[in-house]
């Protein structure tokens, strides 16, 4: 750090207290009155190049009761508020009022950011033993370690790299290891491996092939937005604890909050990621699967919650590149394309579902709805994909606007409330 001091004045009134980073807590009046009895004698106080008072708190207090206008300083440049409070530490080490032991136990753990060689560098600059702050930074440690498990734990349920957790985490890849390996063991994932299992006492299995939900059970508003009880569903059914599922239409982030909770692995993305969720990776389908840093073959589950077509048409964008833009056959296409070219890189044994709805109000012709569910299954059967199951996924009546119901009456027609969801096996 090489600092660069120029002399100069300022109006007592524009220093400004860092009270959050200051290392003097409990002013001396008694001090404060005897400097504001010899002003001219007393040294310049030291400031930043934003006037925050490095030291002399106590000078600059008397200049205040003494109502002066102007007082020296020294004015030194900052680049952190790390390097700010190192500065006024330094300062009081060598004039001044001295820290206290417990004031100083305050300023460490106020500057510690878990590296091993602050240690010994506090040492020296806070003039006490190395193993004095070890331990006052004791506590701190174990919340460090704790924060840093937390962060490599749901980054790796996020589907990150050791390389990219390592980063972001500032460890090497052994404390990732450490975390990730027999996860159903580890401390890390206790509060979630009932959950993971469906083991909670208000937990109803889905028995029926009809799920209805009655409320949304998501929080986040988005018109894409997949409900989670069907996801919760579909996990129970085809999954495992710690197994990897692909959602590459996130919506309102649905799937990520069900795999958090069930303690399921998630590599979720969306072509327009909404913004108050950044843990949704931004993709295109039409670039095709994404690589998942080669992690296909560890997949069990492929959720696919698209656009309806023209239901969703100029909802999300007006590009025609969109599924809801699409004319028709170019939809069906670029969709049955992306489902079998994720069939083609997961193993025998895992599932993709798919949750679609005929197109009825906005068809070419509203009286005969375009039912998508058979073009669908008709278009991935020379795969190797099975056909394996039907769940009906109804809205409720409450969806369907007054224009429609006079519609339907006036036509002799029934609306469409239902939806959808395929599933498909991998042979």
């Amino acid at each position: 750090m090489t600092e660069e001091k120029v002399m100069a004045t300022r109006l007592v009134t524009e220093i400004v207290w860092r009270e959050d980073l200051y290392p003097r807590f409990d002013p001396n009046p008694s001090v404060i009155q005897q400097y504001a009895e010899s002003l001219d004698q007393l040294p310049p106080i030291e400031i930043n190049q934003h006037n925050q008072l490095i030291d002399g708190y106590h000078r600059w207090t008397a200049h205040k009761k003494a109502n002066a206008e102007h007082i020296a300083v020294i004015v030194t440049q900052t680049a952190s508020d790390n390097e700010f409070l190192r500065l006024a530490v330094t300062r009081n080490a060598t004039h001044g009022l001295q820290l206290s032991n417990d004031e100083k136990k305050s300023l460490v753990l106020k500057m510690y950011t878990g590296r091993a060689e602050e240690k010994d560098d506090f040492a020296q600059l806070f003039s006490v033993s190395k193993r004095t702050i070890s331990r006052w930074t004791a506590r701190r440690d174990k919340d460090l370690k704790a924060e840093r498990d937390r962060k490599i734990a749901e980054m790796w349920l996020a589907c990150y790299t050791e390389e990219e957790i390592a980063e972001a985490a500032g460890c090497s890849v052994q404390p990732i290891k450490d975390v990730v390996t027999e996860p159903d063991k580890s401390a890390t994932w206790q509060k979630n491996l009932i959950l993971s299992t469906y083991s909670e006492p208000d937990w109803a299995p889905p028995l029926y092939n009809v799920w209805k939900v009655q409320n949304k059970s998501n929080g986040t508003s988005h018109f894409g937005n997949s409900e989670a009880q069907w996801l919760d569903n579909l996990l129970y059914m085809y999954t495992e604890p710690f197994d990897i599922v692909v959602d590459p239409f996130a919506g309102g982030g649905s799937t990520i909050d069900v795999c958090k909770k069930r303690l399921r692995r998630y590599w979720v993305s969306d072509r327009a990621p909404i913004v108050e969720r950044r843990d949704i990776r931004q993709w295109d389908i039409l670039d095709g699967p994404p690589s998942l840093h080669k992690r296909w073959s560890d997949v069990s589950m492929l959720y696919l919650d698209p656009p309806y077509w023209k239901q969703a048409e100029g909802k999300y964008s007006t590009d025609a590149a969109d599924l809801a833009n699409m004319p028709l056959e170019t939809f069906y296409a670029t969709l049955s394309e992306l489902i079998v070219s994720c069939a083609d890189r997961m193993t025998s044994g895992a599932h993709i579902s798919l949750i679609i709805q005929p197109t009825q109000w906005r068809a070419p012709d509203r009286g005969y709805p375009v039912d998508h569910v058979i073009d669908l299954i008709m278009r991935t059967q020379a795969s190797q994909l099975r056909y394996v199951r039907r769940v009906s996924v109804p809205y409720e009546s409450q969806q369907c606007t007054p224009q429609q119901v006079n519609w339907a009456k006036e036509n002799r027609e029934i609306l469409v409330l239902s939806r959808e969801i395929i599933v498909w096996e991998i042979k």
